[in-house]
């Protein structure tokens, strides 16, 4: 009978984990992610260290199997992997991360030690969020993918986003469904419980009503351009002249816009190569037409040999950002010499890119100053506050072109929602072929392209002033409550 009982947790746990995918978009069932968080959270209780490592295992596998799906996508279609290899390197993939919801099982089992008062709301909470902000910042220099903050941007809860960020607003989620399991956990009434949850939620819809930023001046025209370049095309010789082609006469379409914007590397070749004969002219043109041109291609240092993913502004301000936080894996490679041997064994050939210097000065256009960020730069609520409050609107090329027709272009978009509402600010996000979209102050989309269609996305946006209280103290107020939490329940426990 407890076999038996212990496979039906188990499975439980396992569909709990998909079931907290479908919280995220393209599904957006947001309330799916505290409910979900309820059955995993429910399957700790009363059990094992060790059975709570397999049940967090196995919520993992669940969640990740289906969210990372399309890592197999960018693997076998576009890294050149045959469907053996990019099926066992997928596995792998989401076995990995799946590691992290079962180490959060296990430290909070054993901290908890069937303690039944406040600590037994608190600390599963706290393991889940301290984990989730390891997994997400630093592992593997971050994978904040699946975490449930960004399933609430429609919520209640969204209205704390500007306050505590993704991190603390995770806390918060996680938070709610412990306190759910404990209520039902316990046969006695917890009124006071009762009345925390309501008041949070309730005021979590208050703040969604505080405008933590303000308008610095008149709306300023955009245009996105979508090129809607295959992957598997784009950097062929042949076709580098049809493509800038492409671009430049989309551009030309639009210059009554202030602000025209490319996606990333949307330029198929270095800056050297393509400065003197195309870029300097078309410079010329906007500025002509008091319009300012922001486009993206790759960098190279003779004198270092260094490669870099670069943003270029074209017109009256002409100056260079050079990509940060690279992707493990895409622009280079960690775990050395061990990554790069196993790729070549696949027949695997990624980038070899350098990190820019993190005091880059920010890029201006349509009169104003703006904060860059390259592809997944801006799933980083840290990377994605630096420049501000100077900054007056966010800027974010990207190309999930590598990602066909999954999933990942539409769960993408939804963390730059959180990067808008997290700092108070308009963001532009312009991708190779979907989801190019204009992205309000308050994290809404106001306008977005089809996916894998030529189109140019044309709206306006209003340049922002002002601080949200996230984006002047950043995670460090989670950073601080905690990791104290952690320890004094850890101390306590021994």
């Amino acid at each position: 009978m407890l076999i038996s009982s212990n496979k039906s947790w188990n499975l439980l746990a396992a569909f709990a984990g998909i079931f907290f995918t479908l919280a995220f978009a393209p599904f957006d069932q947001p309330y799916l992610a505290p409910i979900s968080l309820c059955v995993l959270f429910g399957c700790w209780h009363k059990t094992t260290p060790k059975q709570a490592f397999l049940r967090g295992y196995l919520f993992g596998l669940g969640s990740f199997g289906i969210g990372v799906s399309w890592v197999y996508v960018s693997i076998h279609e576009f890294g050149g992997a045959n469907p053996l290899s990019s099926g066992l390197m997928t596995c792998l993939f989401f076995g990995f991360w799946a590691l992290f919801p079962a180490l959060a099982g296990y430290i909070s089992v054993s901290i908890r030690n069937g303690d039944q008062g406040l600590k037994a709301i608190l600390v599963i909470p706290v393991v889940w969020q301290l984990i989730e902000y390891f997994r997400g910042n630093w592992m593997l220099d971050g994978f904040p993918w699946l975490q449930s903050a960004y399933s609430q941007l429609d919520t209640p809860l969204a209205g704390y986003i500007p306050i505590l960020g993704a991190s603390g607003t995770g806390f918060l989620v996680a938070l709610t469904a412990s306190t759910v399991v404990f209520i039902f956990q316990h046969k006695k009434h917890w009124p006071f419980l009762y009345l925390l949850l309501i008041a949070f939620w309730i005021g979590g819809s208050f703040l969604k009503t505080v405008k933590w930023t303000h308008a610095l001046g008149n709306p300023i025209s955009v245009s996105l351009i979508q090129g809607n370049i295959s992957q598997d095309q784009k950097w062929l010789p042949e076709n580098k002249l049809k493509t800038l082609m492409l671009y430049k006469e989309l551009t030309e379409a639009n210059w009554n816009s202030s602000i025209i914007v490319w996606p990333e590397t949307s330029i198929p070749a270095y800056l050297a190569d393509v400065q003197e004969w195309f870029l300097r002219p078309l410079s010329k043109s906007a500025e002509q037409h008091k319009a300012d041109l922001i486009v993206s291609l790759p960098t190279y240092n003779d004198l270092t040999k260094e490669k870099y993913n670069a943003v270029l502004t074209l017109g009256k301000d002409s100056a260079l950002y050079q990509k940060i936080h690279l992707l493990p894996f895409g622009e280079y490679l960690p775990w050395q010499p061990l990554s790069g041997f196993i790729l070549n064994k696949l027949g695997m050939k990624l980038g070899n890119f350098t990190p820019g210097k993190k005091n880059q000065v920010l890029l201006k256009a349509g009169g104003y100053s703006f904060k860059t960020s390259i592809c997944y730069e801006d799933v980083f609520g840290a990377l994605g506050i630096i420049g501000l409050p100077e900054a007056a609107y966010l800027v974010n090329v990207t190309n999930d072109g590598w990602f066909g027709h999954s999933i990942e272009p539409y769960q993408h978009l939804q963390m730059a929602r959180m990067r808008a509402l997290e700092t108070g600010r308009f963001m532009l996000r312009t991708t190779n072929t979907g989801v190019t979209a204009v992205i309000g102050s308050e994290g809404k989309i106001i306008k977005q392209a089809p996916l894998f269609k030529t189109s140019v996305l044309n709206e306006t946006i209003i340049p922002m002033g002002g601080m949200t209280p996230y984006a002047k103290l950043g995670d460090l107020p989670s950073l601080i409550v905690l990791p104290i939490l952690f320890f004094a329940f850890a101390f306590k426990t021994h």
